[in-house]
């Protein structure tokens, strides 16, 4: 054996109430170290290089050679230690040559009821100005989600606007035509909604009911702080409408579980308040938070302090979450349940999201966006409905995204799991879909570590609550979450 040296960027130890567990950065594996080990590493920590007569010095009065050289393979194997003669090795860029979409969402309406304060949307209209979907441009960008689909069981339609319940004939007609169509190549076909809930009717749900929708509510906690932010175009408060139709909602729909999605904004910060009132109040299954850090006005976007502040208040639900779960109970942070899955699943991601690979967004004329965050912005679309994906244009972009090594992510720990963030963040924070959501850096490494530490606390008490929790998560088709890939997989997955 030559001299070895440590690759630290590939390996992260977190110990966990007397459990030493290593972090394989590449594939988010999580081992626990034994003794053996645990020395095996320490030893490559405090010595930029060793060789075998170094560890024998130090480690051979405690460890068994043939242990010590076990331990030592298993590391190369991970490319935990390397030869130290050994180059550093380019990242490889999984080529594009295809786009096999699993979901197509479908912005049926540039109008909305609402006038929110951080509303990201750059087409945004009143109701009055609002320009809807055609039905022939639905209908061609479901038979391209067939087309670019057709190894694939299942696939996703997601209704997006402006208020998509603002353009409920166009969501009729799309279910009535995809359902038949689908079943005619053997495929399934899930719809999604995201609403703000003041349009619901009793009617309206039962029908979402009936073809199984999986539905997320936009609404921002207690009423001072839903009506902060979240008005009407005349400038009235929509928590009590949002309210009673919630109640009704809940109290109607049995497909699936509906959860809800809160916008933390500067005053909107209670996040225990809000998760305890949404989730025991008004009984959202999930409730989820993303904290508006690029918004179009300033003055609601969170500052430093207050994003920290943020994510400190989500490490105290989380430890919530992980007491409940060691007793076999969920509270219903959706946040955390992402994490986890992360974690369990070993993500081993080379771009952030399914964004322009495993989904794409098409507005009113047809246009394909990487997602429906960049519908009526000024960023390139990538083909139309009746013409096609411009897969060459597309796979740039999904080339260019896989090595974000010139802003820092080739030694970061969690980049198999955040991968540069999200494209639309750093657009609308940095003018740049590539440039790293560098405000977010340091938190979302603290988070990750939070993260692990709760994992094994979880797999130490109650192991069965990933069967019973998160699997049947995993298999929910919606928005936020596009078909997961398995374990340390390779290739790139939507």
């Amino acid at each position: 054996m030559g001299d070895l040296t440590l690759i630290r960027h590939n390996a992260h130890r977190v110990d966990v109430d007397g459990h030493a567990m290593l972090m394989h950065v590449p594939t988010t594996s999580l081992f626990e170290l034994d003794g053996v080990a645990q020395d095996v590493f320490d030893l490559s920590r405090k010595h930029e290089r060793f060789d075998a007569g170094l560890m024998q010095a130090e480690l051979g009065g405690r460890h068994a050679p043939d242990d010590l050289a076990d331990c030592v393979k298993s590391f190369l194997s991970l490319d935990i230690l390397r030869d130290a003669a050994t180059p550093d090795v380019p990242r490889q860029i999984v080529k594009v040559t295809e786009v096999p979409l699993s979901t197509i969402i479908l912005n049926v309406n540039t109008g909305c009821n609402l006038a929110c304060t951080y509303c990201y949307k750059e087409d945004l209209a009143i109701p009055s100005k609002g320009e809807k979907m055609r039905f022939e441009t639905a209908k061609a960008s479901f038979e391209l989600l067939l087309k670019q689909a057709v190894d694939r069981d299942r696939v996703n339609v997601v209704f997006f606007g402006g208020e998509p319940l603002s353009n409920v004939p166009l969501i009729r007609q799309v279910v009535e035509y995809a359902v038949p169509r689908a079943a005619e190549l053997g495929k399934t076909v899930d719809f999604s909604l995201t609403t703000n809930a003041t349009l619901l009717s009793e009617e309206l749900v039962d029908w979402f009911n009936a073809h199984n929708f999986a539905l997320t509510v936009s609404m921002d906690g207690p009423k001072a702080l839903h009506d902060a932010n979240r008005k009407t175009v005349g400038g009235k408060g929509t928590y009590d409408v949002v309210a009673r139709n919630v109640r009704m909602l809940l109290a109607r729909y049995t497909a699936r579980p509906v959860g809800v999605r809160v916008t933390l904004t500067r005053g909107v910060t209670d996040v225990m308040a809000i998760h305890d009132h949404l989730k025991y109040d008004l009984g959202f299954h999930e409730v989820g938070f993303g904290p508006a850090t690029s918004g179009p006005i300033a003055v609601f976007n969170l500052d430093t302090d207050a994003l920290k502040n943020v994510f400190e208040d989500m490490k105290t639900l989380g430890r919530r979450y992980t007491e409940a779960a060691c007793r076999g109970e969920n509270i219903g942070f959706s946040n955390m349940h992402q994490l986890l899955t992360d974690i369990a699943q070993g993500t081993k991601k080379a771009i952030p999201c399914g964004a322009g690979l495993g989904m794409l967004a098409v507005d009113k004329e047809g246009d394909l966006h990487l997602c429906h965050r960049f519908v009526g912005s000024d960023q390139p679309t990538y083909g139309n409905v009746d013409t096609g994906i411009d897969v060459p244009k597309l796979a740039a972009f999904i080339e260019g995204a896989q090595d974000r090594s010139q802003f820092g992510c080739k030694t970061c720990r969690i980049r198999s799991i955040c991968a540069g963030g999200c494209y639309h963040e750093s657009y609308a924070r940095q003018g740049d879909p590539f440039a790293p959501v560098y405000h977010y850096c340091d938190l979302l490494r603290d988070w990750v570590d939070f993260g692990l530490e709760s994992y094994v606390r979880i797999m130490q008490a109650n192991p069965s609550f990933f069967r019973s929790q998160l699997e049947p998560r995993m298999t929910r088709p919606s928005l936020n979450s596009s078909a997961a890939p398995g374990p340390a997989k390779e290739a790139i997955s939507a």
